[in-house]
């Protein structure tokens, strides 16, 4: 995995200030692979419970997270009961690393 410890506390806190307490994440795409170079940070949030304005969330997730680490792009995808699922969700879930 390629984040400072800073960079997991600053997502951990954004998520759980944004998302609630019982939201947890996921690091995967090029910056879970620690024999990757560059990217961006690609996050998988996952939620318990009904999320309303998904969108709304996400982007205010990641534009948090993309302002406290001083513009590093931040990709963020939410997944909670009422969300539809897609093949990225699967993926995220099998190879991203549990912050």
């Amino acid at each position: 995995m390629r984040l400072s410890q800073r960079q997991v506390n600053v997502i951990q806190q954004t998520v759980a200030e944004l998302a609630g307490k019982d939201a947890t994440v996921r690091l995967f795409g090029s910056r879970a692979d620690d024999n990757a170079r560059g990217g961006d940070i690609d996050l998988l949030v996952e939620i318990p419970h009904s999320v309303e304005g998904p969108a709304w969330l996400s982007a205010r997730i990641s534009g948090r997270i993309s302002y406290l680490l001083g513009g590093q792009k931040v990709d963020v995808l939410l997944l909670a009961p009422n969300l539809e699922q897609f093949p990225i969700h699967y993926v995220a879930q099998k190879e991203g690393v549990k912050l």
